[in-house]
């Protein structure tokens, strides 16, 4: 009991002190005595506030972090998912604008030569029993094509159909070493023929029949045209001299062209239908750099 009593005397006493100080502290303002005392426990307090806080920081960030990690996860994928769905839209549109362009050059070539064709696209790239390099279309008798029938782009002349089905058909490309097909050289009257040599369609072989006839690097090639308009049809582009041989002794003179069309990357072609009824000779050749 003794014990208890003093206690409470102590702590009254220390109370007693606690509240005089505190009146004389707030009386005095900066003046204090009692003014260092406070500074050390503002400083003691205040290191301890940052620590602590620095402590508990890192942790509350984390344990936020693993709350939220499922839905940023989320959020993540739609983003992900958006993006990818805006990249293929963007493809899409950029394939429909190419798309258009090789349609606008085609349509423009064909009503220049008076060829009637069926637009189509091109599928799928495969080999045929005896030839190399073909190609499908999506286009078939359905359309109104059909075997021998010429196929060119909006560059110049592709190949021929080899046969056709009601809804799709396969053409041998003019790069094709089973290939030929009649050819003239520009601004004259002499004949040749066209062959492919492989070479991933890069060159085709012009042979020219006459020896004596001038050949020479740039000159440029369009198709001769077949009886009846099968399989070639006349005046379309198929190439320019790149290379000439030399072959003494020989009957005919040997050239090296590269297509107008890029054999390579085909996409919209047409199979022209209906031949023109004149044939447009070299209307059709693109015009020469100097000249326009």
């Amino acid at each position: 009991m003794r014990d208890s009593r003093r206690a409470r005397l102590i702590l009254g006493v220390l109370l007693a002190a606690a509240l005089v100080i505190l009146t004389v502290d707030h009386r005095t303002g900066d003046s204090s005595p009692l003014r260092p005392l406070r500074a050390a426990g503002s400083y003691v307090f205040g290191t301890a506030e940052q620590f602590g806080g620095g402590v508990i920081r890192p942790v509350s960030t984390f344990m936020h972090a693993i709350l939220t990690a499922p839905a940023a996860r989320e959020r993540i994928e739609a983003l992900k998912a958006e993006n990818a769905e805006l990249r293929r839209g963007l493809l899409a549109g950029k394939l429909d604008a190419d798309r258009a362009k090789e349609l606008d050059k085609l349509v423009g070539l064909a009503g220049a030569g008076g060829y009637k064709v069926v637009p189509g696209n091109v599928i799928a790239r495969r080999g045929q029993p005896g030839f190399e390099d073909a190609v499908q279309l999506d286009i078939g008798t359905a359309d109104g094509v059909r075997p021998e029938m010429t196929v060119l782009n909006g560059d110049g002349l592709v190949g021929r159909v080899l046969h056709a089905s009601s809804r799709t058909s396969t053409v041998v490309l003019i790069s094709d070493p089973a290939s030929a097909a009649g050819a003239r050289l520009e601004g004259g009257k002499e004949i040749g023929v066209v062959h492919g040599v492989g070479e991933h369609g890069r060159l085709v072989q012009f042979r020219l029949l006459d020896s004596t006839a001038a050949m020479s690097r740039g000159g440029r090639i369009v198709s001769f045209g077949s009886q009846h308009a099968r399989p070639y049809v006349p005046g379309v582009p198929i190439g320019v001299i790149e290379r000439v041989e030399s072959t003494p002794g020989e009957l005919t003179r040997i050239a090296y062209a590269r297509p107008y069309a890029d054999l390579t990357a085909l996409d919209v072609v047409g199979v022209v239908v209906e031949a023109p009824k004149r044939d447009p000779r070299d209307a059709l050749l693109p015009a020469k750099e100097g000249s326009r």
